[in-house]
C-alpha cells in the first residue's frame, strides 16, 4: 500500500503548486495606473506674483505673472492659465521664459 499513499501526496503538491502558480500568475499581471501629474492654479490675472530670482523690473504684469507660473510648473506640478495662454503673447512668453530657465536651476 506505499504506492496509493505516496500517489495522494504527489497529486497533493501538484494541486497546490498550480494553485500558487495560478495566484502568482494572477497577481504578476495586475498594473498599476500611473500617478496624474498635479495641476496647481495660475496665478489670477490680477494679482501681483511674488518676486522671482531675477529682476523683471519694466516687464509688463502678464508676463511677470507668466513666467511665475512657468517657474512653478517647472518645480512641480504644472500652474498655467491655458485661456491666457492662448490669447496673451506676453503671459505666454513669460511663461516659456519661467519654465526654460527654472529647469536650469
Amino acid at each position: 500500500m506505499p504506492r496509493p499513499a505516496a500517489l495522494r501526496r504527489a497529486v497533493a503538491l501538484a494541486r497546490n503548486v498550480l494553485a500558487l502558480t495560478g495566484v502568482v500568475i494572477a497577481t504578476g499581471c495586475a498594473t498599476v495606473a500611473p500617478p496624474v501629474p498635479e495641476k496647481a492654479p495660475p496665478l489670477p490675472a490680477n494679482r501681483e506674483p511674488p518676486p522671482p530670482n531675477v529682476n523683471l523690473d519694466g516687464f509688463p504684469l502678464p508676463y511677470r505673472q507668466g513666467y511665475a507660473d512657468g517657474c512653478a510648473s517647472a518645480r512641480g506640478a504644472e500652474r498655467k492659465d491655458g485661456a491666457r495662454f492662448g490669447t496673451d503673447p506676453n503671459y505666454r512668453t513669460g511663461w516659456q521664459d519661467g519654465v526654460a530657465l527654472c529647469k536650469k536651476r
